[in-house]
């Protein structure tokens, strides 16, 4: 059992996956990183992702925020400023997703519609 969990700790696929890899972080960096300002405010996303709770957002931000990915930024005004951007680890990631998101409309006929059909 020891054997396993030093295996699992040291996979980088599953430890750096599992930071980013759900659903709402892969949308946020892809939203972010095709922003045309490179920054977008919590009800801009909010607004693009309805499909996503606003504490869902809420909480895949600071995930991004904690791993590095997303830097959120504070101006002090009131009512409260808050701009979310990529940071350059961030901005290092998205060719790969950039990658990945070009495989799924290529292949998007072949993976999501036959699931759609078998069910």
């Amino acid at each position: 059992m020891a054997d396993i969990k030093a295996e699992y700790l040291s996979c980088p696929i599953r430890q750096v996956l599992s930071r980013f890899g759900d659903k709402w972080s892969l949308l946020v960096l892809f939203l972010l990183n095709k922003s045309e300002t490179g920054v977008l405010r919590f009800n801009e996303m909010s607004r693009m992702m309805t499909d996503c709770s606003q504490k869902m957002l809420s909480q895949t931000l600071k995930n991004l925020e904690q791993y590095n990915l997303v830097h959120r930024e504070v101006y002090p005004q009131v009512p409260p400023k808050v701009e979310y951007s990529l940071t350059e680890t961030g901005k290092s990631l998205m060719p790969s997703i950039t990658s990945l998101i070009d495989w799924a409309y290529q292949h998007f006929d072949d993976v999501v519609t036959k699931d759609m059909i078998s069910d």
